[in-house]
């Protein structure tokens, strides 16, 4: 692969990297609209053949490399990582600042996602309806369940390291989303945007046992059921959708509004607790941004139609 090649595949994992740090935009469906994601399955399925491990023991990197589509593997993660690093601190920002418009513009994002994968699945029947339901079930029961804070032990962040990349890897569904649903996403966000190498070596090291250990077995779950286990995605997504409600956390909105009237990050919490304890509304009390959240939503879904359009042209071609 030449120099041109690596840096069009860097280009793609950049997109790539965009789409997972956003909640409701999936890096599959950005590998499958610029023509990556049949190498990115290859390749996993490569790393775990016996005749890969095989050729390296033996000395024969070139081999190894071939097999693994090496220089493919480390363009696309150059992209990847490069997104993640350089988009963490806009998106650590947006939600401290801007709560409501932000998880609006996400919600906008997986409403439209999930019409549009409601919609590539042809030919409904009662059954396809029951895994749905199934799917919209979980999807409410796992966010009703899942707490507010959840542990920031390191067996906790290499669980959720491991979900999270099999789920970036599933077109239409988002890795940053499970993070979401895990009350994670905002503490890894900040660990990239601070650099905090414990909790990032760990999260990695969940990611790489969590890719390595789905490759196979979504080859073969996509081969035999995909249609029942598309059904069940769709419809867990449409179910955590109460996860990113713009609103779902209003001590959120309080302090984007104190931070918003000048107030420093310290003393805006303390008025968030205080405004709290008083048993005051919160929509009372604070700017709810309601306008911006429609217009900020309408923007997610746009997005979504677009990147859809792209996809059917290019199927077109």
């Amino acid at each position: 692969m030449n120099l041109i090649k690596s840096l069009i595949i860097a280009l793609k994992g950049f997109a790539m990297g965009a789409a997972n740090v956003v909640p409701g935009v999936s890096g599959g469906t950005i590998a499958l609209l610029t023509g990556i994601y049949g190498e990115i399955i290859d390749s996993l399925n490569s790393v775990l053949e016996p005749a890969t491990w095989k050729a390296l023991f033996k000395g024969n990197l070139k081999e190894f490399w071939q097999r693994i589509h090496g220089t493919f593997l480390v363009a696309l993660a150059i992209g990847v990582l490069g997104s993640i690093v350089s988009l963490a601190k806009v998106m650590e920002y947006v939600i401290v600042y801007h709560p409501v418009q932000t998880w609006a513009f996400f919600f906008g994002l997986i409403i439209a996602s999930s019409i549009y994968m409601l919609i590539d699945i042809k030919k409904w029947k009662f059954a396809d309806i029951v895994w749905t339901v199934i799917g919209i079930g979980l999807g409410v029961v796992v966010c009703t369940l899942s707490p507010t804070q959840t542990p920031d032990d390191w067996w906790f962040i290499f669980i959720c390291g491991a979900i999270a990349i099999c789920t970036m890897i599933l077109p239409g569904i988002s890795g940053s989303f499970i993070l979401v649903i895990l009350s994670k996403y905002e503490y890894i966000m900040g660990a990239i945007s601070d650099l905090n190498w414990p909790v990032l070596i760990v999260f990695c090291l969940g990611c790489l046992v969590g890719i390595l250990a789905f490759a196979k077995f979504l080859h073969w779950l996509l081969a035999r059921c995909e249609r029942q286990t598309m059904l069940v995605l769709v419809g867990f997504v449409i179910g955590s959708l109460i996860k990113v409600w713009p609103w779902s956390d209003m001590g959120a909105v309080a302090k984007a509004h104190y931070l918003a009237s000048g107030q420093s990050l310290e003393l805006a919490e303390q008025s968030v607790t205080t405004l709290m304890q008083s048993g005051q509304a919160v929509s009372e009390a604070v700017n709810m941004h309601y306008t911006g959240a429609i217009l900020f939503c309408i923007l997610g879904i746009v997005l979504v139609c677009g990147l859809e359009l792209l996809g059917n042209k290019k199927k077109a071609e």
